[in-house]
Protein backbone atom coordinates (compact mmCIF):
# COMPACT_ATOMS: atom_id res chain seq x y z
CA UNK A 1 0.00 0.00 0.00
CA UNK A 2 1.53 3.39 -0.97
CA UNK A 3 2.41 5.16 1.88
CA UNK A 4 -0.08 8.30 3.26
CA UNK A 5 2.61 10.22 4.27
CA UNK A 6 4.18 10.39 0.88
CA UNK A 7 0.78 10.80 -0.90
CA UNK A 8 0.20 13.70 1.45
CA UNK A 9 3.85 15.46 0.43
CA UNK A 10 2.66 14.85 -3.31
CA UNK A 11 -0.55 16.78 -2.76
CA UNK A 12 1.16 19.46 -1.16
CA UNK A 13 3.39 20.30 -3.38
CA UNK A 14 1.34 20.93 -6.14
CA UNK A 15 2.21 24.32 -7.52
CA UNK A 16 -1.30 25.59 -7.12
CA UNK A 17 0.30 26.74 -3.75
CA UNK A 18 3.23 28.76 -2.46
CA UNK A 19 6.11 26.73 -1.20
CA UNK A 20 6.22 26.81 2.80
CA UNK A 21 9.38 28.79 3.84
CA UNK A 22 9.63 27.21 7.94
CA UNK A 23 12.53 27.70 9.80
CA UNK A 24 15.80 25.61 9.05
CA UNK A 25 16.56 25.78 12.63
CA UNK A 26 14.14 24.69 15.86
CA UNK A 27 14.98 24.92 19.66
CA UNK A 28 15.05 21.85 21.76
CA UNK A 29 15.67 20.64 24.81
CA UNK A 30 18.19 17.52 25.59
CA UNK A 31 16.52 15.38 27.72
CA UNK A 32 17.60 12.02 29.63
CA UNK A 33 18.96 9.21 27.60
CA UNK A 34 16.47 5.89 27.11
CA UNK A 35 17.93 2.66 28.85
CA UNK A 36 19.50 1.89 25.86
CA UNK A 37 21.87 4.79 25.59
CA UNK A 38 19.87 6.65 23.24
CA UNK A 39 19.59 10.20 23.56
CA UNK A 40 16.20 12.22 23.52
CA UNK A 41 15.46 15.70 22.41
CA UNK A 42 11.97 17.82 22.85
CA UNK A 43 10.96 20.52 21.54
CA UNK A 44 8.15 22.43 19.80
CA UNK A 45 7.78 22.24 15.62
CA UNK A 46 5.98 23.69 13.02
CA UNK A 47 3.53 21.51 11.10
CA UNK A 48 4.92 22.78 7.73
CA UNK A 49 8.63 22.25 8.90
CA UNK A 50 7.46 18.49 9.30
CA UNK A 51 5.59 17.74 6.45
CA UNK A 52 8.15 16.40 3.66
CA UNK A 53 9.96 15.20 6.75
CA UNK A 54 8.37 12.29 8.29
CA UNK A 55 7.68 8.48 7.16
CA UNK A 56 5.24 5.78 9.21
CA UNK A 57 6.57 2.68 9.34
CA UNK A 58 3.62 0.96 8.41
CA UNK A 59 3.92 -2.68 9.31
CA UNK A 60 4.49 -5.21 5.95
CA UNK A 61 3.44 -8.90 6.22
CA UNK A 62 5.41 -9.47 3.30
CA UNK A 63 9.10 -8.32 4.30
CA UNK A 64 7.76 -8.65 7.89
CA UNK A 65 9.63 -4.29 8.00
CA UNK A 66 7.53 -1.73 10.05
CA UNK A 67 5.35 -2.01 13.04
CA UNK A 68 2.64 0.38 12.78
CA UNK A 69 -0.96 -0.64 12.15
CA UNK A 70 -2.75 1.54 8.83
CA UNK A 71 -4.27 4.64 10.13
CA UNK A 72 -8.16 4.47 10.60
CA UNK A 73 -9.07 6.99 7.60
CA UNK A 74 -12.31 7.60 9.62
CA UNK A 75 -10.69 8.95 12.95
CA UNK A 76 -8.62 11.09 10.58
CA UNK A 77 -11.32 12.68 8.50
CA UNK A 78 -13.22 13.01 11.71
CA UNK A 79 -10.00 14.58 13.63
CA UNK A 80 -9.69 17.00 10.74
CA UNK A 81 -12.92 18.52 10.89
CA UNK A 82 -12.86 19.19 14.61
CA UNK A 83 -8.94 20.89 13.76
CA UNK A 84 -10.69 22.86 10.66
CA UNK A 85 -13.33 24.31 12.84
CA UNK A 86 -10.80 25.17 16.29
CA UNK A 87 -11.75 22.53 18.40
CA UNK A 88 -8.60 20.72 19.20
CA UNK A 89 -5.71 21.54 21.16
CA UNK A 90 -2.57 19.40 20.64
CA UNK A 91 -1.25 19.25 24.11
CA UNK A 92 0.53 15.64 24.21
CA UNK A 93 3.64 15.21 22.02
CA UNK A 94 4.21 13.24 19.28
CA UNK A 95 6.80 11.10 19.61
CA UNK A 96 9.35 10.58 16.83
CA UNK A 97 13.00 9.42 15.65
CA UNK A 98 15.84 10.54 13.54
CA UNK A 99 17.58 6.99 12.96
CA UNK A 100 20.96 8.62 11.79
CA UNK A 101 23.31 8.63 14.90
CA UNK A 102 25.22 11.15 13.70
CA UNK A 103 22.36 13.59 13.87
CA UNK A 104 23.10 14.12 17.11
CA UNK A 105 25.67 16.61 15.66
CA UNK A 106 22.59 18.66 13.99
CA UNK A 107 21.89 19.38 17.38
CA UNK A 108 24.26 23.18 18.99
CA UNK A 109 23.37 25.62 21.55
CA UNK A 110 19.79 24.30 21.99
CA UNK A 111 19.02 24.19 18.31
CA UNK A 112 18.16 21.59 16.06
CA UNK A 113 19.39 22.45 12.25
CA UNK A 114 16.35 21.34 10.28
CA UNK A 115 18.85 21.27 7.21
CA UNK A 116 21.67 19.04 8.48
CA UNK A 117 18.72 16.46 8.89
CA UNK A 118 17.94 16.26 5.59
CA UNK A 119 14.83 17.10 3.69
CA UNK A 120 13.79 13.67 2.55
CA UNK A 121 10.34 11.60 3.47
CA UNK A 122 12.43 9.77 6.08
CA UNK A 123 14.04 12.40 8.39
CA UNK A 124 11.88 11.34 10.86
CA UNK A 125 10.23 8.29 11.44
CA UNK A 126 6.46 8.58 13.47
CA UNK A 127 6.72 6.53 16.28
CA UNK A 128 3.34 7.68 17.93
CA UNK A 129 1.01 10.66 16.42
CA UNK A 130 0.45 9.45 12.74
CA UNK A 131 -3.78 10.49 13.53
CA UNK A 132 -2.72 13.88 14.72
CA UNK A 133 -0.17 14.46 11.49
CA UNK A 134 -2.72 12.64 9.28
CA UNK A 135 -5.39 14.89 10.17
CA UNK A 136 -3.63 17.99 10.07
CA UNK A 137 -1.94 17.29 6.52
CA UNK A 138 -5.90 16.45 5.40
CA UNK A 139 -7.00 19.85 7.08
CA UNK A 140 -4.47 21.66 5.58
CA UNK A 141 -4.92 19.86 1.86
CA UNK A 142 -8.70 21.26 2.42
CA UNK A 143 -7.05 24.74 2.18
CA UNK A 144 -6.32 25.59 6.04
CA UNK A 145 -2.86 26.84 5.21
CA UNK A 146 -2.79 28.73 8.48
CA UNK A 147 -1.92 25.06 10.07
CA UNK A 148 1.51 24.99 8.79
CA UNK A 149 2.95 27.31 11.12
CA UNK A 150 0.65 25.18 14.14
CA UNK A 151 3.43 24.12 16.14
CA UNK A 152 3.49 20.57 17.45
CA UNK A 153 4.86 19.46 20.85
CA UNK A 154 7.33 16.30 20.52
CA UNK A 155 9.65 14.33 21.70
CA UNK A 156 12.18 12.89 19.49
CA UNK A 157 14.66 10.16 19.93
CA UNK A 158 18.00 10.42 18.19
CA UNK A 159 19.84 7.70 16.82
CA UNK A 160 17.46 4.68 17.64
CA UNK A 161 16.78 1.63 15.26
CA UNK A 162 13.56 0.16 14.14
CA UNK A 163 13.71 -2.11 16.98
CA UNK A 164 13.88 0.25 19.71
CA UNK A 165 11.23 2.37 17.46
CA UNK A 166 8.91 -0.91 18.06
CA UNK A 167 9.76 -1.38 21.62
CA UNK A 168 8.73 2.31 22.26
CA UNK A 169 5.48 1.95 19.95
CA UNK A 170 4.51 -1.06 21.61
CA UNK A 171 5.21 0.55 25.60
CA UNK A 172 3.47 3.58 24.78
CA UNK A 173 0.03 1.93 23.31
CA UNK A 174 0.39 -1.35 25.12
CA UNK A 175 0.31 0.38 28.66
CA UNK A 176 -1.66 3.16 27.91
CA UNK A 177 -4.85 2.96 29.43
CA UNK A 178 -8.26 4.34 28.24
CA UNK A 179 -10.51 7.20 30.18
CA UNK A 180 -13.61 4.56 32.51
CA UNK A 181 -16.45 5.23 30.57
CA UNK A 182 -18.30 6.44 33.24
CA UNK A 183 -15.87 9.27 33.95
CA UNK A 184 -15.79 9.89 30.25
CA UNK A 185 -19.04 11.23 30.25
CA UNK A 186 -19.16 13.33 33.65
CA UNK A 187 -16.10 14.98 31.61
CA UNK A 188 -18.09 15.58 28.77
CA UNK A 189 -20.84 16.87 31.07
CA UNK A 190 -18.71 19.05 32.63
CA UNK A 191 -17.35 20.41 29.41
CA UNK A 192 -20.54 21.13 27.71
CA UNK A 193 -21.38 23.15 30.71
CA UNK A 194 -18.78 25.86 29.51
CA UNK A 195 -17.14 24.94 26.57
CA UNK A 196 -18.04 27.01 23.56
CA UNK A 197 -19.59 25.23 20.43
CA UNK A 198 -19.35 21.64 22.12
CA UNK A 199 -22.70 20.74 22.31
CA UNK A 200 -23.19 21.59 18.60
CA UNK A 201 -19.64 19.87 17.73
CA UNK A 202 -21.82 16.62 19.49
CA UNK A 203 -25.28 17.15 17.73
CA UNK A 204 -23.33 16.45 14.55
CA UNK A 205 -21.26 13.84 15.85
CA UNK A 206 -25.13 12.01 17.42
CA UNK A 207 -23.30 12.30 20.77
CA UNK A 208 -25.17 15.38 22.69
CA UNK A 209 -27.42 12.53 24.35
CA UNK A 210 -24.46 11.57 26.29
CA UNK A 211 -24.81 14.99 27.54
CA UNK A 212 -28.44 14.74 28.43
CA UNK A 213 -28.33 11.54 29.98
CA UNK A 214 -25.06 12.34 32.07
CA UNK A 215 -27.05 14.93 33.32
CA UNK A 216 -30.62 13.04 34.30
CA UNK A 217 -28.79 10.17 35.44
CA UNK A 218 -26.51 12.29 38.43
CA UNK A 219 -29.75 13.70 39.39
CA UNK A 220 -31.73 10.36 39.33
CA UNK A 221 -28.73 9.52 41.88
CA UNK A 222 -29.33 12.05 44.69
CA UNK A 223 -33.13 13.04 43.84
CA UNK A 224 -35.09 10.00 42.27
CA UNK A 225 -36.69 7.90 45.53
CA UNK A 226 -36.36 4.47 42.97
CA UNK A 227 -32.16 5.30 42.02
CA UNK A 228 -31.12 7.43 44.87
CA UNK A 229 -27.66 5.17 46.45
CA UNK A 230 -28.57 2.72 43.25
CA UNK A 231 -26.54 4.27 40.57
CA UNK A 232 -22.44 4.02 40.97
CA UNK A 233 -20.99 7.39 39.92
CA UNK A 234 -17.25 7.92 39.25
CA UNK A 235 -15.18 7.78 42.54
CA UNK A 236 -17.91 5.91 44.36
CA UNK A 237 -17.53 2.76 45.87
CA UNK A 238 -19.73 0.19 45.05
CA UNK A 239 -22.10 0.28 48.18
CA UNK A 240 -25.77 -0.49 47.68
CA UNK A 241 -25.73 0.34 44.16
CA UNK A 242 -26.53 -1.86 41.18
CA UNK A 243 -25.62 -0.02 38.01
CA UNK A 244 -23.03 2.13 36.59
CA UNK A 245 -23.98 5.35 35.59
CA UNK A 246 -22.08 4.72 31.92
CA UNK A 247 -24.38 1.74 31.61
CA UNK A 248 -27.32 3.59 33.47
CA UNK A 249 -26.54 6.40 30.82
CA UNK A 250 -26.32 4.59 27.12
CA UNK A 251 -29.49 2.59 28.47
CA UNK A 252 -31.18 6.10 27.80
CA UNK A 253 -30.63 6.74 24.30
CA UNK A 254 -33.51 5.23 23.06
CA UNK A 255 -35.26 7.39 25.42
CA UNK A 256 -33.60 10.58 24.48
CA UNK A 257 -34.03 9.87 20.82
CA UNK A 258 -38.02 9.88 20.94
CA UNK A 259 -40.06 12.46 19.85
CA UNK A 260 -41.65 13.18 22.69
CA UNK A 261 -39.27 12.47 25.60
CA UNK A 262 -36.82 14.46 23.77
CA UNK A 263 -38.55 17.59 23.21
CA UNK A 264 -38.81 18.03 27.08
CA UNK A 265 -37.62 20.48 29.53
CA UNK A 266 -34.71 18.45 31.95
CA UNK A 267 -37.43 18.77 34.79
CA UNK A 268 -40.13 17.15 32.91
CA UNK A 269 -37.64 14.59 31.33
CA UNK A 270 -36.76 13.64 34.81
CA UNK A 271 -40.40 13.39 36.38
CA UNK A 272 -41.51 11.66 33.31
CA UNK A 273 -38.32 9.18 34.22
CA UNK A 274 -39.14 9.08 37.92
CA UNK A 275 -43.06 8.64 37.19
CA UNK A 276 -42.35 5.54 35.00
CA UNK A 277 -39.98 3.81 37.19
CA UNK A 278 -42.13 4.43 39.99
CA UNK A 279 -44.84 2.19 38.38
CA UNK A 280 -42.58 -0.61 37.72
CA UNK A 281 -41.72 -0.14 41.17
CA UNK A 282 -45.27 -0.60 42.33
CA UNK A 283 -46.12 -3.50 39.89
CA UNK A 284 -42.55 -5.49 41.21
CA UNK A 285 -42.20 -4.13 44.81
CA UNK A 286 -40.27 -7.07 46.28
CA UNK A 287 -37.26 -6.69 43.06
CA UNK A 288 -37.12 -3.03 44.63
CA UNK A 289 -36.85 -3.53 48.15
CA UNK A 290 -34.08 -6.22 47.62
CA UNK A 291 -32.68 -4.34 44.46
CA UNK A 292 -29.23 -6.77 44.74
CA UNK A 293 -31.48 -9.93 44.70
CA UNK A 294 -33.25 -9.25 41.16
CA UNK A 295 -32.16 -7.79 37.64
CA UNK A 296 -34.96 -5.19 37.12
CA UNK A 297 -32.68 -2.60 38.07
CA UNK A 298 -29.73 -4.33 36.98
CA UNK A 299 -27.82 -3.95 33.14
CA UNK A 300 -30.26 -6.29 31.21
CA UNK A 301 -33.83 -4.93 33.15
CA UNK A 302 -32.64 -1.27 32.54
CA UNK A 303 -31.45 -1.50 29.06
CA UNK A 304 -34.72 -3.52 28.46
CA UNK A 305 -37.13 -1.00 30.14
CA UNK A 306 -35.42 1.71 28.71
CA UNK A 307 -35.96 0.85 25.09
CA UNK A 308 -39.30 -0.16 25.81
CA UNK A 309 -40.15 3.19 27.30
CA UNK A 310 -41.06 5.31 23.97
CA UNK A 311 -43.40 2.65 23.38
CA UNK A 312 -45.45 2.40 26.80
CA UNK A 313 -45.06 6.69 26.50
CA UNK A 314 -47.69 6.95 23.88
CA UNK A 315 -49.78 4.52 24.83
CA UNK A 316 -50.13 6.88 28.13
CA UNK A 317 -50.56 9.65 26.16
CA UNK A 318 -53.34 7.45 24.13
CA UNK A 319 -55.19 7.17 26.66
CA UNK A 320 -55.50 10.65 27.73
CA UNK A 321 -53.22 9.78 31.22
CA UNK A 322 -49.85 11.76 32.68
CA UNK A 323 -46.46 10.96 31.57
CA UNK A 324 -45.95 11.94 35.29
CA UNK A 325 -48.24 10.08 37.21
CA UNK A 326 -46.59 6.73 38.22
CA UNK A 327 -50.16 5.05 38.59
CA UNK A 328 -50.42 5.45 34.56
CA UNK A 329 -46.98 3.25 33.78
CA UNK A 330 -48.53 0.88 36.68
CA UNK A 331 -51.93 0.29 35.08
CA UNK A 332 -50.45 -0.36 31.57
CA UNK A 333 -47.34 -2.22 32.81
CA UNK A 334 -48.54 -4.34 35.62
CA UNK A 335 -50.16 -7.30 34.01
CA UNK A 336 -47.33 -7.31 31.11
CA UNK A 337 -44.49 -7.61 34.13
CA UNK A 338 -46.44 -9.70 36.19
CA UNK A 339 -47.39 -12.68 34.12
CA UNK A 340 -44.05 -12.73 31.80
CA UNK A 341 -42.51 -16.20 32.33
CA UNK A 342 -39.40 -17.55 31.28
CA UNK A 343 -36.72 -20.28 32.21
CA UNK A 344 -34.63 -20.81 34.85
CA UNK A 345 -31.15 -22.48 33.76
CA UNK A 346 -32.21 -24.85 35.90
CA UNK A 347 -34.78 -25.60 33.81
CA UNK A 348 -37.83 -24.37 35.85
CA UNK A 349 -40.21 -21.72 34.88
CA UNK A 350 -40.49 -18.78 37.03
CA UNK A 351 -43.00 -15.72 35.84
CA UNK A 352 -43.59 -12.16 37.01
CA UNK A 353 -41.42 -10.61 39.58
CA UNK A 354 -39.14 -13.89 40.45
CA UNK A 355 -38.64 -13.73 36.32
CA UNK A 356 -35.99 -10.71 37.45
CA UNK A 357 -34.25 -12.87 40.33
CA UNK A 358 -30.61 -12.63 39.79
CA UNK A 359 -28.79 -15.33 39.30
CA UNK A 360 -29.76 -19.30 39.07
CA UNK A 361 -33.44 -18.48 40.45
CA UNK A 362 -34.69 -16.15 38.01
CA UNK A 363 -34.69 -16.00 34.36
CA UNK A 364 -33.95 -12.79 33.23
CA UNK A 365 -30.11 -13.85 33.24
CA UNK A 366 -30.56 -15.90 30.28
CA UNK A 367 -31.07 -12.58 28.27
CA UNK A 368 -28.02 -10.53 29.53
CA UNK A 369 -26.28 -10.87 25.58
CA UNK A 370 -27.61 -8.04 22.79
CA UNK A 371 -29.25 -10.75 20.99
CA UNK A 372 -31.03 -12.55 24.40
CA UNK A 373 -31.93 -8.30 25.06
CA UNK A 374 -33.57 -8.18 21.94
CA UNK A 375 -35.82 -11.54 22.68
CA UNK A 376 -37.13 -10.02 26.05
CA UNK A 377 -37.76 -7.15 24.41
CA UNK A 378 -40.37 -8.34 21.69
CA UNK A 379 -41.38 -10.61 24.39
CA UNK A 380 -42.65 -8.03 26.56
CA UNK A 381 -43.49 -5.98 23.86
CA UNK A 382 -45.66 -8.28 22.52
CA UNK A 383 -47.34 -8.15 26.18
CA UNK A 384 -48.08 -4.24 26.07
CA UNK A 385 -51.75 -3.27 25.23
CA UNK A 386 -52.54 -2.17 21.68
CA UNK A 387 -53.46 1.41 20.73
CA UNK A 388 -57.03 3.04 21.49
CA UNK A 389 -59.36 2.85 18.25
Amino acid sequence: MEDLAEIEVDVMLEDEFEPYEGPSEIGVVVGPTLRSGTPLIVGMIPFGSLLGRYEIPYYNYTTKRGYQRQPAMSRVSSFATEIKKGRVDFPTAILLNIRSKSAISAIRNGLLSLSEIGEGANAFHVVDGQHRLLALGKAVDDGHRNLLNHEIPFTCMVGADEDEEMEQFYQVNSNAKAVRTDLAYALLKKRAETEDGLIEALEERGRAWQVSGQGIVERLAVESSVWKNRIRLPGMDKGETVITSASMVASLKPVLGSPYFSRLKSDQQLRVLEAFWEGIRNALRDAFDHPTDYSIQKGVGVIVMHTLMPEVLELVRDRGLSTTDPDAFEALLEETLTSTTGETAAGNIVEGVEFWAAGADGAAGQYSSSSGRRVLIAKLRNRLPQMLD
